[in-house]
């Protein structure tokens, strides 16, 4: 009886994981379609947002946050994707809105996308960062996700940190630190703006230009969370290194808080891969550059 116990044991654990496995939510559980003709596949757990010329799509996040880390795996539309804009967001209502965002701009055959990241606090944005990706984003799954705390905002790509804006609200800078905000997706068409700054028009001859969405995961992450995925504690993340130099995620057994690591991988993926940063950009903020800037 006793040398049964161990595999009784395990049968037991074994048991209560298929039961939870079984109940587990499916993306469509936790999201609602907004608008267009999404295909929803893979049981619920894939939706394939549409855009054609007469059309566009997207869905939100049931329940809304105040401070949350989000994660979703994107594959973006391939070929020839000028003009379109396909989304990752939070966003809260009205006039004075927060909202952060993950807006992949497409481009010609050839040419690579620009990952364009924002901030608005009080209706207020102005605050863009572009990048390039180092892969190809249309080949497989990516995963990207935004962590929101009362302390800072960090934007991942496939759990590495390529943005940090901190709450600078001492020297009267705005953050989102009040609104509760839903996650947003959508592909939509921008051809005024997009692409080449507008010089490159959609070419709807290739349309419908599909976007997939996957195992989307929001945790709740208020003020006083220590969870380690919130961001409220220091943490020491294990990454591979690849031929690209920015590791293969591989190890990372959670997102990191602006640690000494997280600086130094911010620091080496903007040296790289930063094509745009409105810190930089003298010209446009001729009066001098905002006072987030100044460190």
């Amino acid at each position: 009886m006793v040398s049964s116990l161990p595999r009784l044991l395990c049968a037991l654990a074994l048991l209560a994981f298929l039961a939870v496995s079984s109940t587990a939510a499916t993306m469509m559980q936790n999201i609602e379609i907004t608008g267009g003709k999404p295909t929803i596949r893979n049981g619920g757990n894939v939706v394939d947002l549409r855009l054609e010329q007469s059309s566009a799509s997207g869905f939100q996040s049931k329940q809304e946050y105040l401070f949350a880390r989000v994660d979703m795996q994107i594959k973006l539309p391939a070929g020839d994707s000028a003009g379109t804009v396909t989304t990752f967001y939070m966003s809260s209502q009205g006039n004075t809105h927060d909202e952060i965002d993950l807006e992949f701009l497409g481009n010609e055959t050839g040419k690579p996308y620009v990952l364009h990241t924002n901030v608005y606090a009080q209706g207020n944005g102005k605050k863009e960062m572009q990048f390039y990706l180092w892969f190809d984003p249309t080949a497989a799954y990516h995963t990207y996700s935004i962590l929101w705390n009362p302390q800072h905002i960090i934007f991942y790509v496939d759990r590495r940190p390529i943005r940090v804006f901190t709450n600078k609200q001492a020297v009267g800078v705005p953050f989102p630190t009040s609104q509760p905000m839903r996650v947003y997706a959508s592909i939509w068409n921008a051809d005024d703006w997009a692409t080449q700054g507008g010089r490159v028009k959609t070419n709807w001859a290739n349309a419908p230009f599909i976007a997939s969405y996957s195992n989307f995961r929001a945790i709740p992450c208020p003020s006083s969370s220590k969870l380690p995925l919130c961001g409220q504690q220091p943490s020491t993340p294990v990454s591979a290194t690849s031929s690209s130099g920015v590791g293969n995620g591989q190890g990372l057994k959670q997102v990191p808080t602006v640690d000494d690591w997280t600086r130094k991988m911010t620091l080496l993926l903007q040296r790289k891969y930063m094509i745009y940063n409105y810190c930089a950009d003298v010209n446009r903020f001729a009066q001098g550059l905002p006072p987030e800037c100044s460190n």
